[in-house]
């Protein structure tokens, strides 16, 4: 308890540039805790070092800025891979690398410093203190989620992803949830380092305690698994490793679609497989206006299912396109169109350029003038010979609650993405990781299709049945996990998570008012 307390007077004892620096540094550290690294222990030591670093500014405006410094380190450190879809033409988008990845991590890092101004008390190291951090942080992570577009993109919940049972408690009260209790559970050793280190020892055996029964609860609902799998249904994944450079020379988009053909048709079992998955921009075709082109692919659609893959849609049907989308499609064994749904949640910058008549001179990534148009939202496809399905394309898989139309409940969601803009990374297996936490807050299985990885097939558990490689060409031949029964997140969505985080809150609101 003395190494506590001499490292928290070490800490408080930094100033100016070495305050925050020493915050930038905490944060970069903190993004080891995700995918691919998974190193859980380093998220604790960061955010240790985070809560000391706030409660040790002598006011509210420089506890903003270091958390402001943490922040900026950690997104910025976590993010890094998005710089790679700028460096695949850099004569055009080199120049927009440095102020995309330092602006967006410069804002984003406005989240955790508006927590740690919210929670600033100074010296204040009490259990319920960090209570209130952990559910400040939820709110600010829940705000980064929905404000201008939002970008869910790893979340406390997240350091968990490496151990199914610890992943399960998603299914109540969704990742904001699972976040809370991370971010608490984390940072409670802070406690330790206060005078009156009673209460701290007495929250910190309660925090292990707390751990070991979340993830005794996890085991417990693991070891109900069944492990059923819908009868009649064989699915074929394909990921073709086109590489994003050869893409967007342009020239080659008959030879890429080609590739698709021949992984569905040539690899062995075929005649086994009801339904194919191919990936995002698999056919970059307007298919409805191209029947011939439909009817080739109705040579490797299995005749009793569909094959679904990503494409691009234009309105009108005919003459000079109006409108874009970024579609999946579900074609029949007839080569015709039974079912489309429209990506919802694009990408800016990737996909349209926001505020762009202020912007003239700013290109989007993806090829072509136009922008993409936005659908309303999540839809519900029907597909032949087969459950329902909620389709998701790239990254709209990374919002928690806005995936599935509860409505109408698919059986199966289909993620269907290009993570070949980003290279060998930690982009892409940060955003499988959080395509599996989508599965078990819904209680549905996954199926992705990526162009270049990571597919596979994720259970409503969020367990991984079968993945392929990164930047491997890859078939993956696998059956269709079943559904559970509607979790509590996919019926009562934010209202749990929202109730926990009032919890959160209460004991250090009255601590205040009473002092």
């Amino acid at each position: 308890m003395q190494t506590m307390a001499r490292l928290n007077a070490w800490v408080g004892a930094l100033e100016g540039w070495k305050r925050r620096g020493f915050a930038a540094i905490l944060g970069a550290v903190s993004a080891l805790a995700f995918a691919p690294v998974k190193f859980t222990p380093v998220m604790a030591l960061s955010l240790v070092g985070l809560y000391w670093l706030i409660q040790a500014a002598p006011t509210r405006r420089m506890a903003f800025n270091v958390a402001w410094a943490w922040g900026f380190g950690h997104f910025a450190a976590g993010n890094y891979w998005i710089a790679n879809s700028f460096l695949l033409d850099i004569g055009r988008f080199g120049w927009m690398m440095p102020p995309v990845i330092s602006g967006l991590a410069a804002f984003l890092a406005l989240y955790p410093a508006l927590a740690g101004a919210a929670v600033w008390r100074k010296g204040d190291l009490s259990p319920a203190g960090i209570l209130a951090f952990a559910g400040l942080w939820v709110i600010a992570e829940w705000l980064r989620s929905h404000v201008l577009t939002g970008y869910a993109w790893n979340l406390a919940a997240y350091v968990w992803d490496w151990s199914p049972a610890m992943m399960q408690s998603a299914s109540v009260w969704g990742s904001w949830g699972l976040g809370l209790f991370t971010v608490a559970i984390l940072t409670l050793p802070a406690s330790l380092a206060a005078d009156d280190r009673r209460p701290g020892r007495i929250a910190c055996a309660a925090a292990l305690a707390v751990l070991g029964l979340l993830w005794a609860g996890g085991a417990w609902r693991l070891s109900g698994d069944t492990g059923e799998h819908v009868a009649g249904i064989r699915l074929r994944i394909v990921q073709a490793n086109v590489s994003q450079a050869e893409k967007l020379q342009g020239g080659f988009s008959a030879r890429h679609f080609e590739k698709h053909m021949q992984l569905t048709r040539d690899t062995p079992g075929l005649d086994k497989v009801t339904h194919v998955i191919w990936p995002e921009s698999s056919i970059p075709f307007l298919l409805d206006r191209d029947p011939a082109l439909r009817q080739m692919i109705a040579a490797v659609t299995p005749p009793k299912g569909a094959l679904l893959a990503g494409t691009v849609r234009g309105a009108p049907a005919q003459g000079e396109l109006a409108e874009i989308w970024n579609s999946l499609v579900v074609l029949g064994p007839d080569g015709e169109i039974r079912g489309t749904a429209d990506k919802a949640h694009l990408v800016p910058l990737g996909e349209y350029v926001p505020m762009r008549s202020l912007f003239p001179f700013i290109s989007k990534l993806t090829p072509g003038s136009m922008d993409f148009s936005a659908a309303p939202g999540p839809t519900t496809l029907a597909v032949p010979g087969a459950p329902d399905i909620g389709p998701s394309i790239c990254y709209e898989i990374i919002f928690p609650g806005a995936i599935v139309d509860e409505a109408h409940r698919p059986g199966w969601l289909v993620n269907v993405t290009n993570d070949g803009w980003f290279g060998n990374s930690a982009g892409p297996h940060q955003h499988f990781a959080s395509a599996r936490y989508r599965a078990v807050e819904e209680g549905i299985p996954l199926i992705r299709a990526a162009n270049t990885g990571i597919s596979g097939v994720v259970d409503a558990y969020g367990r991984i049945e079968t993945q392929s490689r990164l930047g491997d060409i890859a078939v993956i031949d696998a059956d269709l996990p079943r559904a559970l029964p509607v979790t509590i997140f996919a019926e009562y969505g934010i209202a749990v998570p929202g109730l926990l985080v009032l919890v959160a809150l209460i004991p250090m609101v009255r601590r205040r008012r009473s002092a």
